[in-house]
C-alpha cells in the first residue's frame, strides 16, 4: 500500500469515526431547536434529523422547559453546578496533596499506601453504595449537598495521575527550594502546582464528567428539587409521559452545555497532558 493510499484510508476512518461520536450531539441540538413536534417525529426516520433549516429553528422547546414549575431546570443546574465544583476544587487540592507526599517523600508504608491507592482505583462506586447510604443516614446528610460532595472529594483515580506527574518531575527542584527556606508545603504549592497545570485541567475534567453526570449516588441520596442534580432531573422529566422529543432534547442541550464550557476552557492543558503522556510512553 502506497503512503497517499495510507494516507487517504486514514483520513477516511478519522472522518467515520468523528461523525458516528458527533451524530448524537448533532442529532440533540438539531432536535432542541425544532418546534413542530410532528416534524421531529417524521425527520427521526432519515437524514433531516441530523440539521435544522433556518424557517424552522426556534427557541420555543427551551421557553417551554425553562417555564416549567414542576422541573425548575435553572436550580437543578445549579445545584449540580455547587456539587461538582466543590468537589473539583477541594479535590483538587486534596488529591494533589496526598499525590506530593506520596511521590516527593519517603516515610514507612509509602508502598502500601500507592498500592492501596491503586486497589481502590477498581472498586466499583455500586458496591460501596449500600454501606456509604447508611453512613450518611447515621451522619443526617441526605437529599443535601453534603453527601454529594464529601464522600467524593478524595478521589484514587486523581491521586495517582498526580502521582504520576509528581513522581516524574525532577527532585533537585525540592532540593533547590530547601536551600532557599522553603518548606514542603511551600515548595508544592510554589514548585510542584505550577509544574501541573496539565494534570491540574485533566482531573478537573475528568472529575467534572463523572459527577455531573452521576445518576446512582443522588437518587440514593436526594428526594427533592433543593439537593437533585440536574442528571437525575433530566431522567425523571423524560420518564414523564407522554415524552415530547423537542422539550427533552433542549433540557439536554442546557444539562451539556456547562460541562462543555468545562472542556473548552481547560482543553488545552488537557491536550498537552495527554501529548505528554504518549511521548513518555
Amino acid at each position: 500500500m502506497t503512503r497517499r493510499s495510507e494516507t487517504f484510508l486514514l483520513t477516511v476512518v478519522a472522518v467515520a469515526v468523528a461523525a458516528f461520536v458527533l451524530a448524537p450531539l448533532l442529532l440533540m441540538f438539531a432536535t432542541s431547536l425544532k418546534a413542530d413536534e410532528n416534524q421531529i417525529l417524521r425527520d427521526l426516520g432519515n437524514s433531516n434529523a441530523f440539521w435544522v433549516s433556518p424557517w424552522e429553528m426556534s427557541l420555543e422547546n427551551f421557553r417551554q422547559v425553562l417555564s416549567n414549575t414542576t422541573f425548575p431546570v435553572l436550580r437543578y443546574v445549579l445545584n449540580s453546578t455547587i456539587i461538582v465544583v466543590s468537589i473539583v476544587v477541594v479535590g483538587i487540592f486534596v488529591n494533589s496533596l496526598a499525590a506530593f507526599a506520596l511521590a516527593r517523600m519517603r516515610f514507612r508504608g509509602r508502598s502500601l499506601a500507592v498500592m492501596l491507592v491503586v486497589a481502590l482505583i477498581i472498586i466499583p462506586m455500586e458496591s460501596l453504595a449500600i454501606p456509604l447510604l447508611l453512613m450518611m443516614a447515621q451522619v443526617g446528610w441526605v437529599d443535601s449537598y453534603r453527601a454529594q460532595i464529601v464522600p467524593f472529594i478524595a478521589h484514587p483515580f486523581s491521586i495517582f495521575l498526580f502521582y504520576q506527574f509528581f513522581a516524574a518531575i525532577p527532585k533537585d527542584l525540592d532540593e533547590a527550594a530547601y536551600v532557599a527556606g522553603a518548606s514542603k508545603l511551600r515548595t508544592y504549592w510554589s514548585v510542584i502546582m505550577p509544574l501541573s497545570l496539565p494534570t491540574i485541567a485533566t482531573v478537573a475534567i475528568l472529575q467534572s464528567l463523572e459527577y455531573w453526570n452521576a445518576f446512582l449516588w443522588p437518587l440514593m441520596v436526594t428526594r427533592s428539587s433543593e439537593a437533585r442534580p440536574v442528571s437525575l432531573a433530566l431522567a425523571q422529566y423524560f420518564g414523564t409521559p407522554p415524552p415530547i422529543w423537542g422539550d427533552v432534547m433542549a433540557f439536554s442541550v442546557i444539562m451539556s452545555l456547562p460541562i462543555l464550557i468545562v472542556y473548552f476552557a481547560f482543553q488545552r492543558w488537557f491536550i498537552q497532558s495527554t501529548i505528554g503522556s504518549g511521548i513518555k510512553g
